[in-house]
């Protein structure tokens, strides 16, 4: 699986890609959890990244913020799955990977504007 450079297509390949994993995970009642609360955090980074394009700076910052804190949260996630290694382990082990990938960018974005003042 290869992922984009442009940061927008690859939040959303990374979306549809977690929705896809999550239809690996067995149906157990003790799994519910993960297949919801990954499925809102994975979504919602690509969903937070679209909003940040077309507000302020200042929308555009906290925006990114959230997209950190949801691709923290999504990286949480994979790694309970990946430990537990229940669904398609392999598939889990690129996802994981890339949520880190994710986490990295955001941050590197968020530092960098944390201080800049616009607008």
């Amino acid at each position: 699986m290869k992922y984009e450079k442009d940061l927008e297509e690859r939040v959303f390949r990374f979306a549809v890609d977690t929705i896809k994993f999550i239809n690996t995970i067995p149906y157990k009642k003790e799994y519910d959890v993960f297949r919801y609360q990954l499925s809102k955090s994975a979504t919602s980074i690509g969903a937070n990244y679209q909003e940040s394009q077309a507000g302020s700076f200042a929308e555009f910052k906290q925006r990114i913020q959230i997209c950190l804190r949801e691709a923290k949260e999504t990286h949480y996630w994979y790694r309970i799955i990946n430990q537990l290694e229940i669904g398609d382990r392999n598939l889990c082990s690129i996802l994981l990977q890339e949520s880190t990938e994710i986490m990295l960018i955001l941050g590197s974005i968020s530092s960098k504007t944390k201080n800049k003042i616009k607008d």
